[in-house]
């Protein structure tokens, strides 16, 4: 399994007695390529969030592809520079499980 890599996105994760809320780093895995996975060249206004409703139909799945395109900057962002070649990974479900083991540990 490829090493997890760590962004800085920060989830929020519980809120105490005091209502205070607590949040920590999330680790991502490196979704491996595949033949199957899909290329595409960015249009204007194009969003991760979008991509992910078109080709998982779930748009919290954004991260998968962020964290597929090291070359998109900023890396915090879901908006993709006009003209980008974007890789949306084939096997999702296999890295949405990937993510669930390393984040649950």
């Amino acid at each position: 399994m490829p090493k997890p890599r760590r962004l800085n996105i920060k989830t929020k994760t519980y809120k105490d007695q005091s209502f205070k809320q607590h949040y920590r780093n999330v680790l991502y895995p490196l979704p491996p390529i595949n033949e199957e996975d899909i290329y595409i060249v960015a249009t204007v206004n194009q969003r991760m969030d979008l991509l992910a409703k078109r080709f998982y139909n779930d748009v919290d799945l954004w991260w998968v592809i962020n964290i597929a395109n090291p070359n998109l900057v900023p890396r915090d962002s879901i908006y993709i520079p006009v003209g980008a070649q974007v890789r949306i990974p084939a096997d999702v479900n296999a890295i949405v499980e990937q993510f669930e083991e390393i984040n649950n540990q």
